[in-house]
């Protein structure tokens, strides 16, 4: 994933939770590999949601609530839609992620009809997700920033006790978009060595944009940020506990 996703953090979130991830097709399929690792499905456009609902009726009540569907915003739109309103009609007690990154990302940031453009640019009337959503009987939704950690796990965790079917939309857009890049002038983080212990909980989000640097003297290395890179999104800097990370001076 590109330095700077809004996705990464949801993915390491539903790792630490343990869910069981059902994905679709999208750049968040890259969500499976590491050390995010944090999706057991991918079939086709759509599938996410269907997968979901399908697996919740053959496990036991205990293990509902770790069935998790992840999809992006234009999937949802293209596929997703008929997928939802079947969850919501068969009461299948799962969560979906719809990944809102405002874009279609994978094949070359189109719009989508809740850009609120038309493929050749101009102004188009703009889909609201949440309220599709509840139009189409889901009756728990909710909107998270995935760049506050916090805040996503304590979404995603309350969202998979639910009993009933239930929607968690992120709202942040995907980094490639023209202005979205980085989040204001000076945002680039940097490691300060003096603080940094080496105890590699960066790497954890598997950020482009974090290199390790192996100790020549063969003492213990240390975690650098690379400002060509970095975007200052500040997720790494969260998983921080020794406030190591902080902004370039």
């Amino acid at each position: 994933m590109c330095p700077g996703c809004p996705h990464r953090g949801v993915f390491y979130e539903l790792n630490r939770l343990n869910a069981y991830v059902t994905g679709d097709i999208g750049c968040y399929t890259l969500g499976f590999m590491p050390p995010l690792n944090a999706m057991d499905t991918c079939v086709c456009m759509g599938a996410s949601i269907s997968n979901a609902s399908g697996i919740v009726r053959v496990l036991p009540p205990e293990e509902q609530q770790r069935v998790v569907a992840v999809i992006g915003d234009s999937t949802f739109l293209h596929t997703g839609i008929n997928s939802l309103m079947e969850m919501a009609w068969n009461k299948a007690p799962a969560t979906v992620v719809i990944l809102d990154n405002r874009i279609t990302a994978m094949t070359g940031r189109q719009e989508n009809p809740a850009s609120g453009y038309s493929l050749d640019g101009e102004a188009a009337p703009e889909v609201n997700i949440p309220d599709l959503c509840r139009a189409l009987g889901i009756r728990h939704v909710r909107t998270v920033d995935p760049y506050d950690l916090e805040a996503t796990k304590a979404a995603l965790s309350e969202e998979m006790q639910r009993p009933e079917p239930s929607v968690v939309i992120t709202n942040r857009p995907c980094c490639l978009i023209k202005g979205a890049g980085r989040f204001e002038k000076g945002a680039v983080l940097e490691v300060d060595q003096g603080r940094c212990t080496g105890c590699k909980a960066c790497l954890r989000i598997g950020c482009p944009a974090i290199e390790w640097k192996p100790d020549p003297e063969g003492k213990r290395g240390k975690a650098f940020i690379d400002p060509h890179l970095c975007t200052g999104c500040t997720v790494c800097q969260q998983l921080c506990k020794f406030n190591a990370i902080g902004g370039k001076k």
